[in-house]
């Protein structure tokens, strides 16, 4: 279908006040652009020349300045940014803020509480030291320029100095997502051959310790390579507070290994082209994709993004749900430490111990920007209104939203409860092949529910047919691409040219455009809107129809507050959509809702798209960033294998997914 209902109107319009606030309408002014139009356009147009101008604009400092902006004589597929230029991403997000003459010094980079409640603050001059001291850690160890090392850690503030004095080093950082088990831990190990692995004994998660060093033990012992692993104590294990397994040749304390070192060390200076971080894709088809980052291309995109989409102001809070093995909690701290920001980090679970968590800590901390999923605001609206009654979030000036396509109900409660009808919800989508967004709205942009404005700045992206043409003014749907390069688009994949050209480089090749893989359209007011990914369509007897689509017209319904959509094997039709149900609290599941439900769906979409069955449950698997992971519902469904589950945050929903089933 391409209709976009319920998402026509216009709800928040931004005050003249603030629009001329915001750190983009004074870009605006310094180069004579009058309005949001003539922005894009002057930044997808030319991005040579926004991509320089950036440079001096966002004050980033290059060791020796570059020759030349970009040498795209290869193709769009692996253009050179910043030829001849030095850099090196640590000494722009903390040497610099760290100087004796710096007013940063001892700012506050980071505020981390633990899910118990602890909290502590880390300056910059306390961040820079720890860093030189895990930089001179890897290097008694032989790891220097070029080589990987792995970040499979807890969320605790250590993971900034280490992320930081890895690149300091000139290494290359491989940060694993905390929640992983043993084989895709492995894998990730495995693919980039890191001789170093910085893990923990473990964390706390809704209220129990979760232990992380012996699924990193197993790990190791799968795929070999390390050869040494420091061990951060959050629980206890040095202390014999817990029990950690342990090897005396390879194991040390971070106390010990790292504590002890150096707090002095000159960052190395890196080639403005060399690799600084291999960030691996959530693995959800087939083998994980190693993604290949650049000092320069990664400082200049998440220094944007955070500086003209979040507003970023030297007063600001910054909060983003996320881990650091995905790529929002590395984007997270490089996009604010490039301006001596300070990030709020959170250790645990968004409903321990209650489900006002969240707006407790907005609260307490002062929090001003604050960043989820949409099915994590699903999951929370439904717990009721009255959990943000008594927590003062005034404090917030954006919102922000990635990952997955919103409803318009939930949006709207997001933006109306949380954000009180004032603060926009930049609602961006990119993915870890740029670190950073494709599309991406505004401050100073009029919003619809669901809206992703539109390109973000210096991103050349456009909806296409098949074919390749564009359609995006014909307001149909089609798909996403990027029609010429950015300095953060990763250089190929660690797996090599092959793999990456017929990832992305495939399906459009005269001229070459960079296949995302979404469903797209931009409506007759010029916002842009995301479908889910097209290779997720449902196909019901030719005729298609993404998962988001289906579950959107379930979730207006007043019963429902979340669903998740399915194609299974229909005999008749080729594919029939399925879908999971949660319902309101205060709703019983029937034959007769389900009969609304699928009534509702056929008015909405059309009968074929009517689910050939409605399940109920009481929560889906996800990830512990609050995504939906539906490829374990259709297997579930199909009785197919489920692959690796090691990244599900709840375990226990496969089983009632059984059930329902």
């Amino acid at each position: 279908m391409d209709t976009l209902a319920d998402v026509d109107e216009v709800v928040h319009e931004p005050s003249r006040e603030f629009v001329e606030s915001t750190n983009v309408w004074q870009f605006m002014q310094d180069h004579d652009i009058d309005d949001y139009d003539e922005l894009v356009e002057r930044t997808t147009d030319d991005v040579e020349w926004f991509w320089d101008e950036l440079v001096d604009y966002l004050d980033v400092e290059f060791y020796e300045d570059y020759d030349t902006v970009r040498d795209d004589s290869e193709g769009p597929q692996f253009s050179e940014w910043y030829e001849g230029g030095t850099i090196n991403i640590a000494h722009n997000v903390l040497d610099r803020w760290a100087d004796p003459e710096s007013e940063r010094r001892n700012k506050v980079a980071c505020i981390w509480e633990g899910e118990p409640g602890d909290v502590r603050e880390v300056t910059f001059h306390e961040l820079h030291r720890e860093s030189n001291q895990v930089a001179n850690a890897l290097a008694e160890r032989g790891v220097g320029k070029g080589d990987t090392v792995g970040l499979y850690m807890p969320m605790v503030p250590e993971v900034i100095s280490i992320l930081y004095g890895i690149l300091k080093a000139g290494a290359i950082a491989v940060p694993i997502f905390s929640g992983f088990g043993t084989d895709a831990t492995a894998t990730r190990i495995d693919d980039s051959e890191c001789s170093v692995l910085f893990t923990g004994d473990g964390f706390y998660r809704r209220g129990s310790e979760i232990t992380l060093k012996g699924t990193a033990d197993e790990a190791i012992d799968e795929v070999g390579h390390v050869e040494h692993t420091i061990v951060y104590d959050r629980l206890g294990g040095s202390e014999g507070e817990v029990e950690v397994p342990w090897d005396d040749e390879r194991d040390e304390w971070w106390s010990e290994a790292v504590k002890t070192r150096d707090d002095a060390f000159d960052t190395v200076e890196m080639d403005a082209r060399d690799e600084s971080m291999l960030l691996y894709s959530s693995g959800t088809t087939g083998k994980p994709k190693g993604i290949v980052h650049t000092h320069a291309g990664q400082l200049m995109q998440c220094a944007k993004e955070l500086y003209f989409g979040f507003d970023l102001q030297p007063s600001d809070r910054f909060f983003w749900v996320s881990d650091i093995g995905w790529m929002m909690g590395p984007w997270t701290l490089i996009g604010n430490h490039a301006f001596g920001g300070t990030v709020f980090m959170y250790e645990g679970a968004p409903d321990h111990p209650e489900p006002d968590r969240f707006w407790e800590m907005i609260d307490r901390h002062g929090l001003t920007q604050f960043g989820i999923s949409p099915t994590a605001i699903r999951a929370l609206r439904q717990h009721g209104d009255e959990w943000l009654e008594g927590h003062d979030l005034s404090t917030l000036r954006l919102l922000g939203s990635t990952g997955e396509p919103w409803d318009p109900e939930s949006w709207q409660w997001f933006y109306e409860n949380v954000g009180d009808g004032e603060a926009p919800i930049i609602n961006i989508s990119g993915g870890t092949e740029i670190c950073g967004c494709f599309l991406m709205p505004m401050p100073i942009q009029s919003l619809k529910p669901c809206t992703l404005g539109g390109p973000g700045l210096g991103m050349d992206v456009d909806i296409v047919d098949s074919q390749g043409e564009s359609i995006a003014d014909t307001h149909e749907r089609g798909f996403l691409v990027a029609r010429d390069s950015c300095p953060s688009m990763t250089k190929s994949l660690w797996s090599g040219d092959d793999r990456y050209l017929n990832e992305y480089w495939s399906s459009f090749e005269d001229p070459p455009l960079w296949d995302h893989g979404d469903w797209a359209q931009k409506d007759e007011d010029g916002f842009w809107f995301l479908h889910g990914r097209a290779d997720d369509a449902i196909n019901v007897a030719g005729r298609k129809v993404g998962p988001a689509e289906v579950e959107g017209a379930l979730i207006d319904h007043e019963a429902v507050n979340q669903a998740a959509a399915v194609g299974v094997p229909d005999d008749t039709t080729g594919q029939a959509v399925v879908t999971y149900v949660i319902l309101e609290d205060d709703e019983e599941p029937g034959d007769d809702l389900r009969d609304d439900l699928r009534a509702q769906v056929g008015e909405e979409l059309g009968k074929p798209f009517r689910p050939r069955e409605i399940l109920f449950v009481d929560e889906f698997p996800k990830t512990q960033s609050g995504k939906i992971i539906r490829r374990a519902i259709e297997a579930t469904y199909t009785g197919e294998d489920l692959g690796d589950m090691s990244s599900i945050e709840n375990p226990g929903a496969l089983d009632e997914l059984e059930e329902a089933r």
